[in-house]
């Protein structure tokens, strides 16, 4: 009696442990391949509960949502003008026959190395035959479109629908980058120097040009000044010649004064004269008489 219990608990237990593995869930956002043996035997794309033979069968499980391949490194490629440009492309894509999709590149893993290798072949071509003044314009989403149609067409074979293909970075490399900064510093300083050379010359004008308005300021004040000194001297010889006419020995005097102060002034001049000399003859005598 107690036998016959055992044996109907592991029969149940079997029985369950058998159900168990032969049950399965295929979410929304999957869908899944049944094999037998390795071999593909049926494709589940809708979700829910499915059966499989335990122990002989298994299942595969796919995405059906959008996946996104992203490159890791970017790729030289030489445009059509022989322009060279470091490319970053990335990829969406969708597994569309999962039959085919195991048959060729068994998972994701594989898909990416087949679809790196497919893009980074058709971004090759499809640049190839393009220039850099294209790529940097509108023309661009002609590109991405030409270089989704073009891998499509080969990924057809891997059951893959690709979704879109783009351009993320088209950027010069770094010793071609260099190059151009290299050459937009020395036409920048060639530039600096023909606007210093322009602005030294135009200095240089603007200098002469005010010395030579500066001279002839100088020279016209010059030119005043003398006629302005001349008709001064000739206002003081014509006051001085009033002034003789009018009283003939205060002139002789002013003059003699003039004379004492210029010749033994604060100069320091040492004279050898006669006392009787007519020079100090304003000395002797206040009238200017001479001695007798």
């Amino acid at each position: 009696m107690k036998m016959t219990r055992n044996i109907s608990l592991l029969f149940i237990a079997a029985l369950i442990f058998g159900l168990y593995s032969a049950l399965f869930t295929v979410n929304q956002t999957q869908q899944a391949l049944v094999l037998q043996l390795g071999e593909p035997k049926r494709i589940i794309q809708k979700p829910g509960l499915s059966l499989k033979i335990p122990f002989i069968q298994d299942a595969v499980f796919y995405e059906r949502r959008v996946l996104s391949l992203i490159p890791q490194d970017a790729e030289e490629v030489i445009l059509a003008d022989q322009k060279r440009l470091q490319v970053d492309a990335y990829a969406r894509y969708r597994i569309e026959d999962p039959l085919l999709f195991f048959q060729t590149v068994r998972n994701e893993f594989g898909a990416r190395a087949r679809l790196e290798s497919i893009i980074d072949s058709s971004v090759r071509r499809v640049l190839g035959r393009e220039t850099l003044a294209s790529i940097l314009t509108g023309e661009r989403e002609t590109i991405n479109g030409s270089i989704r149609d073009e891998v499509n067409s080969s990924v057809k074979s891997l059951g893959i629908e690709i979704i879109d293909v783009r351009l993320r970075r088209a950027d010069y490399p770094q010793a071609t980058s260099q190059n151009i900064f290299n050459r937009m510093k020395s036409e920048r300083e060639r530039e600096a120097k023909e606007f210093r050379a322009t602005g030294e010359e135009e200095a240089q004008k603007i200098r002469a040009d005010a010395e030579k308005t500066r001279t002839v300021i100088v020279a016209e004040a010059s030119r005043q000044a003398q006629e302005l000194r001349g008709q001064g001297d000739s206002e003081a010889i014509r006051i001085y010649a009033e002034s003789f006419g009018r009283d003939p020995e205060f002139f002789a005097f002013y003059r003699s004064m003039q004379a004492y102060r210029k010749s033994i002034g604060e100069s320091g001049t040492s004279m050898v004269l006669s006392p009787n000399s007519s020079f100090f003859r304003y000395f002797n005598d206040k009238n200017g008489r001479d001695a007798e």
